[in-house]
This record gives C-alpha cells, structure tokens and sequence, in this order.
C-alpha cells in the first residue's frame, strides 16, 4: 500500500518534465532502505538524462514531504524489458504479452502465474495460464512483471548435439 501512495506523490513529478512516473517500489531495511522510482518516456527510450532530471527533482520533493523515516537510497529507472507492471491501464498496453504476476491470496491453490496477458476489464486482469483463463484481481497483485520474448538467432535453432570423434 505505502508503494502505492509514493508513486501517487511522485507522479506529477515525472509528468512534469514530461515523462511517466510507472510506479515506485520502497524496500525497508535496517539502516538504509531503498526507493526505485520506474519511469517511461512517450514515443521513445528513456535516457540517463530523464533518470538524472528524475532523481533531482524526486530527491526535492522526497525532502519536502519526508514520507519515509530515515536514510534511503534513491534509484530512478527505466521499466528495462522485463518491465514491471503496477496498473490495469500497463496491463491493457501490453495484451497479448506474456506475464509473471504474484498474487498476495492464492487462487485456485496457486500464487505464481505466468502466460499471457488476454484481458483487462476495469480493475481484473485476465490471463492465460496454460490453456486456462485465470482472472486476477488487480488489488491482489502483489507483484508482476513482463516476460520478455527472444528471438531465436538464425542458423541456432535448439541445442547443437557435439559430433563423436573417434581417433
């Protein structure tokens, strides 16, 4: 929950130089914990000069509000391939992608799915988990990200077998 409520801080942030603010992960620790701020470009990569403009202006605003007792680290990113996803709005984006979600309450006995993602219908995600249709609410999620897709390099298909030698 206090995810959510400081990617809500830090997302008029993100929007004002012109970029989105795709969600903040806070990870407690004794002594110093860690904030990582996700952030994405419209139309284009994000660049090391957003994460730097980022981070100054997320570090003022986290100085201003003090919404977390004591030291941290503060990463500002780009959502990388295996991009995290917080929101039915980034679950929508990528339909038809494949997906690893967590959930907090297991369903059907099971916490860890992974397939595609078929639907978005206001806050339920519809995936598709091995020929089945799971529908997760996104309140339960407690965790989820894409998987990324590769591309098999040409004239490499599967494992090659190592010819016998014989002297």
């Amino acid at each position: 929950m206090f995810n959510k409520e400081l990617t809500q801080l830090l997302m008029p942030v993100a929007a004002d130089l012109g970029l989105e603010c795709l969600g903040v992960e806070y990870s407690p620790s004794h002594g110093n914990g860690l904030v990582r701020v996700y952030i994405d470009a419209p139309q284009r990569a994000v660049t090391v000069d957003d994460c730097e403009a980022v981070s100054r202006q997320v570090s003022a605003t986290m100085d201003v509000n003090d919404p977390i007792p004591g030291r941290y680290t503060l990463e500002v990113s780009s959502p990388g391939l295996d991009r995290p996803l917080y929101t039915p709005e980034q679950f929508a984006r990528f339909a038809g992608q494949a997906a690893k979600v967590e959930v907090n309450l297991a369903i059907a006995g099971r916490r860890r799915f992974q397939g595609p993602i078929r639907a978005v219908n206001g806050n339920t995600i519809s995936l598709d988990q091995d020929g089945v249709e799971v529908q997760i609410a996104a309140d339960n999620i407690h965790k989820a990200k894409l998987v990324p897709q590769y591309d098999e390099p040409a004239g490499k298909p599967g494992k090659h077998k190592q010819a016998n030698k014989s002297k």
